[in-house]
């Protein structure tokens, strides 16, 4: 069965755009009751980019800390159940943020019109019935999260996403001036995001003409941004990541990620590390799965000074990289693509918990 990838209804991209979201929704802001959630990453509470924030006074505007864990169905849950008893129903939901923000924004907006917990809508095409208006305006670049068909949630049980058609942004504003004040560390792993993103889509079955041409522009880009000789945190490199995180998320939605995003999904349920982050360090040690991706990826470490710390697993317990193995062993999608249909004949939790005393 051939995917029937539904991709975002509209699309606002240049420096500046971040002043039309205002101009945007004015045309959605009466349905349902009439009032606009905005959920925005705490980082911009007093900042300049508050004040910049389209919100009328019957709008909901909440700041989120996303550093302290990755979204999780508790927290979609509670957010969903309090708005509505507050408010009502809003008539679209703005995520203002990164990956995480991203996230939330296109799981509430889902929550709001489906029943129960978001538990039970982790995985492929759950969900009953289509969310409310929802916008992405992302001011960090690298997941692909403002693209991509998944809002992935961490739950009880595992680490999964709410994925299908209607997951995916109605409206994304692309405006590169909101990207220019992200940490040089986290501009990095969001970038490397992006580029494993592209190399795991390359490097597996599922590979196709279609999903080649998104990561090999993707790639050229994430090349010219932290190897070319203008490599760096630049206004001109700013505008291509902003690119290349686009490409290289609809590459992997109409192929697959692997093997480093399996062993990162570990990291992140188990001990509650953030994913741009634990894809680097689980990347820099699967050189015998992707040789050549792994070898420029530690080629960009060197030229841009990050500093990965190695020997972390000599702080794990066996359990609690059993743990981590069950949950990347529980993601037969990624599997499937890097390592071939075969894959339980290759691959078993033992075999993986090997992958973990790497790291």
């Amino acid at each position: 069965m051939h995917k029937n990838f539904k991709g975002i209804e509209k699309t606002v991209f240049g420096r500046g755009s971040f002043s039309q979201l205002g101009d945007i929704l004015e045309e959605k802001r009466d349905l349902n009751d009439k009032f606009m959630l905005f959920v925005v990453d705490e980082y911009f509470k007093g900042k300049s980019l508050e004040t910049r924030i389209p919100a009328k006074p019957q709008d909901v505007v909440i700041f989120i800390n996303v550093d302290i864990h990755e979204p999780t169905t508790e927290q979609i849950d509670n957010l969903r159940d309090s708005i509505l008893q507050q408010k009502g129903l809003p008539s679209g939901v703005i995520g203002i943020g990164g990956g995480s923000i991203m996230d939330i924004a296109k799981a509430v907006s889902l929550m709001f019109t489906n029943e129960g917990s978001s538990t039970l809508y982790q995985g492929l095409n759950l969900i009953k019935k289509p969310g409310i208006y929802h916008v992405g305006v992302p001011t960090i670049s690298g997941t692909g999260a403002e693209v991509s068909m998944t809002a992935v949630l961490t739950g009880p049980e595992k680490k999964l996403g709410l994925k299908c058609e209607w997951t995916v942004f109605n409206q994304v504003v692309f405006d590169p001036d909101l990207i220019a004040t992200v940490p040089r560390n986290w501009w990095f792993y969001t970038g490397m995001d992006t580029y494993i993103h592209c190399i795991e889509s390359e490097n597996g079955i599922l590979n196709n003409a279609y999903s080649h041409a998104f990561a090999e522009q993707s790639l050229k880009l994430c090349r010219e941004i932290f190897l070319g000789n203008n490599s760096g945190q630049t206004p001109e490199n700013d505008d291509k990541l902003m690119v290349a995180s686009m490409m290289g998320g609809l590459s992997l939605t109409y192929s697959e990620v692997g093997i480093c995003h399996a062993i990162s999904y570990g990291l992140s349920k188990i001990l509650g590390m953030r994913h741009c982050y634990a894809n680097c360090v689980a990347f820099n040690h699967l050189g015998d799965y992707y040789p050549e991706g792994v070898a420029e990826f530690k080629e960009m470490i060197s030229k841009h000074s990050i500093d990965l710390p190695q020997g972390l697993s000599k702080e794990w317990s066996d359990e609690q990289i059993t743990a981590m193995a069950t949950v990347s062993y529980n993601l037969p999608h990624m599997w499937n693509h890097a390592i071939g249909s075969d894959w339980k004949e290759k691959v078993t939790t033992k075999s993986i918990e090997g992958l973990f005393r790497r790291l």
